[in-house]
């Protein structure tokens, strides 16, 4: 019987004989002698499988339990070469060991070992190599434990483990152990492999909903077949490479495709796609018919410096972009995308501490009167003086701070500072008229805090009259108002505060309504302005929609009949203004007259037709 490689075989300049008694009779091969009594009946009566070898490697003895076990007679054993019998050769680390054993250097030597039967079954042995007692003659006794059953059972246990019950597909530990090995670099790095890694990450669609309606044994059944489709689609994908792809359960109603060695991302689409077409076909599930359908995550990219964690994170964020655009449908992994969501999530955990650190301030741009080009008032802009990304403009923080409710003192701040800076316009220059400063807010602050209490506080502490701060709404907020909102908005309202309705025109655009809001000032959203770009001495300009201006006058003339005043917002050239100022709008804010200033730039602009 032989191992299953081939080595080297010792020699006798590689392991010296040890010297031997003269009152014993050398072997017929080695010179090394056969045990003595006591131990000769017990070795050979032992269940054990065991054999002596000398000090040059050779078998000298085995009992009948050795001969048994490989296979051989007794006597066809003394003489072989010990090592080749129990595939020692094929492991340097064991066939190293087991030389120091024979040399006398190591005390033992125990491995695991994978025999081939003469009769062509396998088995695995434990294999043991030890000194002989220090009474009997040189030499080291071998034996062999046949631990077949218990390499079985470990193997049935692993299996479990390493198995999903429901779908009897490889569950997330034995997927992330496939995946982690996939990513080593002795896996990608021989020749003709690609190096390259792809993943399949979806989520069933609508299983929730049969789960808990029909119970989990359909759900578990559905869960079943799904796998069954999951794992066709990967065996018709892998008919042309030697790695198939793995398909796992990975918890719940989320499975992955892992392909290894992976071609590109033609080849993840198509299989992503044939996945989808799969699972559009209803289920028929004991007189059930189902249909479930799936979203999923694609990524695709080259296996060096990617990590377990880095790989299932990108995946699981395009699993939400699929999720988010739609369900049903595959979505590529895509780095600028993700890059703009982390530098969000970026955003939004820094987002309260840099309120407390003093990183934003205010800028503000005009509001123009169209009828002498005087300066109003200003609308307050925040900016967030970011100390990795810059200075940001309110778009890119401001819905963030809505939602996880930081808008609440980032807005109390902006409402302050804005007061105050008016405040102090006001008393630098006396001699001109005060004018007022527009500051947006958010409805949280409507519903989150003490809206009323906090304007009430700040006008006191800064003395800032009521009627020149000015607080703008959008139109979506404001319209439908009920409850809470409707009553701080009329209570500011009566304090005599004005009330503005910012980007009116692209809402609910519900004008009876708006007669019953304590609303003052109307700022029609720049998309209409727009419609008046055309410029008489530019003949390639874009000549205007006359609708646009047909719109813009009946809202301007049914807001003045309600006794509001009107804002037109994006105003950039001078036909603009001068249409605007034809058809009756009160005020006009944007780039003709200024962009967001610096509190200096609006002092140098009052009393100055802008």
């Amino acid at each position: 019987m032989s191992g299953t490689s081939e080595g080297p075989t010792p020699t006798a300049d590689l392991i010296q004989p040890a010297v031997t008694e003269s009152n014993v009779q050398p072997s017929p091969r080695t010179g090394a002698p056969p045990l003595v009594p006591p131990y000769s009946s017990a070795f050979s009566a032992a269940p054990l499988a065991m054999a002596v070898v000398d000090r040059e490697g050779f078998v000298t003895d085995t009992n009948p339990a050795f001969a048994d076990l490989l296979g051989k007679a007794p006597g066809e054993l003394a003489g072989c070469v010990a090592a080749d019998l129990v595939d020692l050769t094929s492991d340097a680390r064991a066939w190293h060991a087991y030389r120091e054993v024979l040399r006398g250097r190591q005390a033992q030597l125990r491995c695991t070992r994978r025999l081939k039967h003469p009769d062509g079954h396998s088995l695995w042995v434990q294999v043991t190599v030890a000194p002989l007692p220090a009474e009997e003659p040189g030499g080291v006794l071998l034996s062999v434990a046949d631990i077949s059953a218990h390499r079985e059972l470990q193997a049935k246990l692993r299996h479990l483990q390493m198995h999903d019950p429901v779908t009897r597909l490889p569950n997330r530990t034995l997927f992330f152990e496939r995946l982690s090995a996939a990513l080593e670099a002795e896996s990608y790095d021989e020749n003709g492999t690609t190096g390259r890694i792809g993943l399949c990450y979806l989520d069933l669609d609508g299983f929730k909903a049969i789960n808990d309606t029909l119970g989990h044994r359909v759900g578990d059944s559905l869960l079943a077949a799904v796998a069954e489709r999951l794992t066709r689609c990967a065996e018709e994908a892998g008919q042309t490479r030697s790695i198939p792809p793995l398909v796992a359960r990975l918890g719940g109603d989320e499975f992955a495709l892992l392909v290894e060695d992976s071609t590109g991302t033609e080849q993840l689409a198509d299989l992503a796609e044939s996945v989808l077409e799969a699972l559009r076909t209803p289920f028929d599930l004991s007189g059930r018919r189902l249909s479930v359908a799936a979203s999923i995550g694609v990524v695709e990219r080259q296996a060096a410096g990617t990590t377990p964690t880095a790989l299932m994170q990108a995946a699981d964020t395009t699993l939400y972009w699929a999720k988010a655009d739609g369900k049903d449908r595959w979505t590529l992994f895509d780095p600028e995308r993700n890059a703009h969501r982390m530098t969000r999530q970026a955003l939004a955990s820094t987002l309260r501490p840099a309120i407390d650190r003093g990183e934003f301030a205010l800028e503000y741009q005009p509001l123009v009167s169209m009828e002498d080009g005087l300066l109003r008032g200003v609308e307050a802009l925040v900016r967030w003086k970011h100390p990795q990304f810059g200075v940001l403009a309110p778009n890119r923080f401001i819905g963030l701070a809505e939602e996880d409710g930081s808008i609440v003192p980032l807005g109390r701040w902006i409402l302050a500072t804005a007061c105050r800076q008016a405040r102090d316009w006001q008393l630098t220059h006396p001699d001109e008229p005060p004018i007022f400063v527009s500051v947006n807010v958010a409805v949280r602050q409507v519903w989150d805090s003490d809206l009323v209490a906090d304007v009430a506080r700040i006008l006191e502490e800064t003395e800032l009259a009521p009627h020149l701060l000015q607080l703008e709404l959008t139109e979506s907020a404001v319209m439908g108002s009920a409850g809470r909102p409707l009553q701080a908005l009329q209570a500011l309202s009566d304090m005599g505060v004005r009330i503005a309705i910012d980007d009116f025109g692209t809402g609910y655009s519900n004008l009876a309504y708006l007669s019953r809001l304590p609303v003052s000032v109307l700022k029609l959203d720049g998309s209409f302005v727009r419609g008046f770009q055309y410029e008489s001495d530019n003949s390639t300009a874009v000549p205007p929609n006359p609708a646009d201006e047909v719109v813009v006058e009946a809202m301007i003339q049914l807001a003045h009949r309600l006794g509001l005043t009107v804002t037109a917002e994006c105003v950039e050239t001078l036909a603009q203004a001068s249409r605007l100022r034809r058809i009756g709008c009160d005020t006009g804010q944007g780039w003709l007259y200024s962009r967001p200033v610096s509190p200096d730039r609006i002092s140098e602009l009052l009393g100055v037709r802008v």
